[in-house]
């Protein structure tokens, strides 16, 4: 019998799929100490964000197959170690989208509206009917930094709601979001045009602090931000002194840098309304994000799939061991190309030169999508189950290629990028000891170890290139 820890408050009804079979057996956890007890001989942890799946507790659990998060984040879980232990690390990346999207819109109504401030107002017995003048939605415009599935749905509801809206991904392309009826713009444009911002974006080196003191400067006076994504994304420093010298109109905010917010000096400000990180509190959204994750152990425990895995792809372990530095190296070449082209990407292509079996191409693959969209979506979001649904959603076509005779390497990987304007590639290959290279950008042969901050610029063969550089 397969025994279950739940923890977190997941919701049990969700869990029919497991609690119907006699096969699994379900163990809800109250607290830390039950947790201790109840993990030497349990199969499987299920969590959402509150517990902390460290090393020791790893250790604890000395028959664990699969630590499951109920969401999409996984950095509560440390995933390094339980892929030594080979644990399964599972997540649900898409079951908390409707709520999201819809928590969002509530927040631009509500401040649209300035509805908690006048409830607020209203219970101390005032009556202000002036103060809390509102206004429309109809013919605003909503800018969307982040064109996901909750960027989509967003979206969506704006334009029910006759606003105009323009959105900024560089891994969508304008025609992809012209066929939703959105706009294409930079961030900048965004920034200069747009009355509600909504921020969808993921939390990455990129993003982090993306509104700051720059960006705050160029909105509008009336514009009002919307985070219900990640608090990263903000220089709350910088927000607080823009709301509270009304350089910007108001926001709303759903997510923090740190959690959960205590003492915080946006509690005086009138012009800001704040909510305790409720986007995927919903009855139905906890079910749903519960219903499919209990598929996802209901397959691996009786089918042997993995799904929504974010540490294993689906493969014998000799071949997994054999081909690893190619997955490591196939999501380098991804991630590299992709930062090298600068507007939304059409196509991808993957070429194979080298003996590499149809069931490691497709994952090899699948790798390169990750790479690809690892600057467009947090690297959880995007597995080895559901990348290429996500980048079918960006409107991205993925071409797998095999060359019949091997070029210039025993084996050869080479990932293209085609946007509205251009194409680049990046190719690859793993020398001995598993090193791994870069071996040519386009058509310029290179030699490049793929790891840590790289620049590359294109310039005329000519003296003293190289002398300014390093001045």
């Amino acid at each position: 019998m397969v025994k279950v820890l739940v923890a977190d408050g997941i919701d049990l009804e969700g869990l029919t799929a497991l609690s119907s079979r006699n096969t699994f057996r379900l163990v809800e956890i109250k607290d830390p100490a039950q947790l201790l007890n109840e993990l030497e001989d349990a199969d499987v942890l299920l969590v959402r964000s509150k517990t902390k799946v460290n090393s020791d507790l790893l250790l604890k659990g000395k028959k664990l197959k699969y630590v499951g998060r109920a969401g999409v984040g996984v950095d509560n879980i440390d995933i390094e170690n339980a892929t030594r232990r080979g644990i399964v690390v599972a997540n649900v990346p898409g079951g908390n989208t409707i709520s999201a999207a819809e928590h969002t819109f509530a927040m631009i109504l509500a401040s649209a509206r300035n509805v908690p401030q006048a409830d607020a107002s209203l219970r101390k017995g005032l009556w202000k009917r002036d103060r809390f003048m509102g206004s429309e939605l109809l013919g605003k415009t909503l800018g969307i930094a982040g064109f996901g599935r909750i960027g989509k749905e967003v979206a969506k509801r704006a334009l029910a709601f006759g606003m105009r809206v323009m959105a900024y991904d560089p891994f969508v392309s304008d025609t992809h979001m012209k066929s939703f009826g959105v706009e294409a713009a930079d961030f900048e444009s965004l920034l200069k045009n747009v009355d509600y911002l909504s921020l969808h974006l993921p939390a990455t080196e990129q993003t982090r602090h993306i509104i700051n003191p720059e960006s705050l400067a160029k909105m509008k006076p009336d514009a009002r931000l919307i985070n219900c994504a990640r608090g990263e994304l903000v220089d709350e420093t910088a927000l607080i002194e823009a709301l509270a010298s009304k350089k910007i109109r108001g926001a709303a905010l759903d997510v923090f840098s740190t959690e959960p917010l205590s003492n915080s000096a946006f509690y005086p400000l009138e012009n800001v309304i704040l909510t305790p990180h409720l986007g995927a509190s919903t009855e139905e959204a906890q079910t749903k994000v519960a219903q499919d994750l209990a598929l996802s152990i209901r397959d691996f425990f009786e089918k042997g799939l993995i799904r929504n895995a974010v540490n294993l792809p689906s493969l014998e372990l000799e071949m997994l061991e054999r081909f690893t530095p190619y997955l490591n190296l196939s999501e380098k070449l991804g991630q590299f190309v992709s930062q090298i082209v600068t507007k939304g990407v059409q196509k991808v292509r993957v070429e194979f030169s080298g003996d590499f079996p149809a069931p490691v191409r497709n994952l090899l693959t699948l790798s390169a999508i990750r790479g690809v969209l690892s600057s467009a979506l947090e690297k959880a979001e995007v597995n080895w189950v559901n990348a290429v649904p996500l980048a079918q959603e960006r409107g991205i076509r993925i071409e797998e290629t095999v060359l019949a005779e091997a070029e210039d390497y025993t084996s050869l990987i080479t990932v293209t990028v085609r946007t509205e304007t251009l194409s680049k590639s990046v190719s690859g290959t793993v020398l001995s000891r598993g090193n791994l290279r870069i071996v040519r950008i386009d058509d310029l042969p290179v030699d490049v170890i793929p790891d840590g901050h790289l620049i590359v610029l294109t310039n005329q063969d000519k003296p003293g290139v190289v002398g300014f550089i390093g001045t």
